[in-house]
């Protein structure tokens, strides 16, 4: 059965579209993995943005940006109000710390709620 994502917030922001390269399942982190596809983001990956449905490899899938965008993903381990989030297994998020994220260029947003092992929502950085 197919299913569909839809952010928290959009702020007008649109979501664009590529080609899976990989099965993807709505609502995981994805991340650019050759010219003109996406796959699910794994640890530390450079993220672009979250599925907005599954999609079988080789396919169109839709995706919605990070940037001014909050978005409901679930996590691994706690995350809490304010910490960094980059993505961890599977297209989930997880904590870090926002420096030396920021550094790596992997901190794909800030948490606005918390949770373990649940959805959690979180404003995306571009």
């Amino acid at each position: 059965m197919a299913t569909d994502y839809s952010p928290v917030y959009v702020s007008g922001i649109t979501p664009f579209t590529r080609t899976a390269s990989t099965t993807i399942t709505a609502g995981q982190l994805v991340e650019t993995t050759t010219t003109g596809a996406v796959g699910t983001a794994g640890v530390g990956a450079k993220v672009i943005g979250v599925s907005a449905h599954d999609a079988a490899s080789g396919s169109r899938i839709t995706v919605w940006p990070l940037a001014n965008v909050e978005h409901e993903v679930l996590c691994t381990g706690t995350i809490t109000v304010g910490d960094g989030v980059v993505s961890g297994a599977a297209g989930v998020i997880t904590t870090a710390v926002i420096a030396t994220a920021a550094a790596a260029g992997t901190l794909i947003g800030i948490a606005t709620t918390t949770g373990t092992a649940v959805k959690v929502r979180f404003v995306g950085r571009g």
